[in-house]
């Protein structure tokens, strides 16, 4: 069945008699035993709600997965998958990752015995340097948060393999419309479903998808007694934001081409991060193991103030947190997602006060240009 269509008719389970097209929201705590030792196969919400039951079977199904579970938002998503390791263990991890996720694994993760070792996992060389008897899994996130980097998913599944270690991939900016690391070799996706899969700035929430089934079952006990599950309105928000996942996916990388190669004529303009610039360091490996190369880009101005200025002058791009929603959000790391890391480390990253980012929406492209033109001549749209 086509990607599109999955999105539209998703798990395709029917919960109630009524023939109703949209998938009902199933506003209960509690469900009722049919009698002593029998179960209707919903007892609980935490455990389980018919409403979320379908949610995850469709996100399941879109990444080619066994088992999707689905938390309140990607941060629970990421804090549960943490509980499967032990005291000891040892993970690598990329780099360049999303703020939130780095100060999970610096000041939670760390305090309860895990070590981390951050390297560049465009380079199969620099995790293979940083091995131990005590690794456990290498966490990947690609395209990179903010930065744009690339990772080769196959050539690291294969070097996990070798050595017995899980893989685990952040998909949020490509989603499985574009890249579904399950099929490369992963073994652990994850997800913000905040982003594109809700892609209608509405709600939070995050996802695991796996095709093992021990691994299944283990993270499902977890979820069940850590109770970070996604509530039955917010997963019928999510439902109803796959739908047009694939349509809002086309539209948003054409505009985001667009954006790119005009901000690559622009004097003010030093660097536009990119993977579908021919000229990306990452474009091979994306066109290998992707179906496009998504709607996020980063771009680093000529100074701090011109960064200032853009912030403060865009009106119809909206300077705010989060990505993947129908509208545009332009951010800046260093005070935002990535004000959590030390300075010293955000800069050797790159993440420096020049540095923004963009999550390009559902605008006409010609309306987010001439947007960012106004707020780079200083309200002259004239180049």
């Amino acid at each position: 069945m086509d990607f599109s269509t999955l999105c539209v008719h998703g798990s395709n389970k029917r919960y109630d008699t009524t023939g109703a097209v949209s998938v009902p929201i199933f506003q209960s705590a509690t469900f009722v035993h049919p009698g002593v030792g029998m179960s209707t196969g919903f007892d609980y919400s935490r455990a389980q709600n018919p409403t979320r039951e379908y949610l995850e079977q469709t996100v399941a199904k879109l990444e080619g997965g066994l088992d999707a579970l689905a938390f309140s938002t990607g941060m629970a998503a990421i804090t549960t998958l943490m509980e499967i390791f032990s005291p000891g263990d040892h993970i690598i991890a990329t780099d360049d990752l999303y703020g939130g996720s780095h100060r999970l694994f610096q000041h939670i993760s760390m305090k309860n015995g895990l070590s981390f070792d951050f390297v560049d996992t465009t380079g199969i060389q620099n995790i293979e340097e940083r091995l131990r008897p005590e690794t456990k899994a290498v966490f990947v996130e690609t395209p990179t948060n903010p930065m744009m980097h690339v990772t080769d998913i196959a050539a690291v599944a294969g070097l996990c393999r070798a050595n017995g270690l899980l893989l685990i991939v952040d998909n949020t900016f490509l989603t499985p419309y574009f890249q579904k690391p399950l099929q490369l070799g992963a073994d652990v996706v994850l997800h913000s479903g905040t982003k594109y899969l809700g892609g209608h700035n509405d709600t939070l929430a995050g996802f695991l998808v796996v095709t093992d089934k021990s691994l299944s079952e283990r993270l499902r006990f977890l979820s069940k007694t850590t109770g970070a599950c996604l509530s039955p309105f917010d997963s019928w928000l999510l439902i109803r934001g796959i739908k047009t996942l694939a349509v809002r996916l086309d539209r948003q990388q054409k505009t985001a081409f667009q954006i790119a190669q005009w901000l690559l004529e622009q004097d003010k303009i030093k660097a536009v991060h990119y993977p579908g610039l021919p000229d990306h360091p990452g474009y091979e490996i994306s066109k290998k193991q992707t179906t496009g190369f998504g709607a996020m880009l980063s771009f680093e101005t000529d100074c701090k103030e011109t960064a200032h200025r853009l912030l403060e002058r865009v009106s119809l791009i909206q300077y705010a947190e989060s990505l993947g929603g129908v509208e545009s959000l332009i951010t800046y790391p260093m005070l935002q997602t990535h004000a959590d890391i030390p300075a010293e480390e955000r800069e050797a990253r790159g993440i420096g006060d020049c540095l923004l980012r963009l999550s390009v929406g559902l605008e006409s492209p010609d309306d987010l240009i001439d947007d960012l033109k106004q707020a780079l001549n200083g309200g002259n749209t004239n180049v």
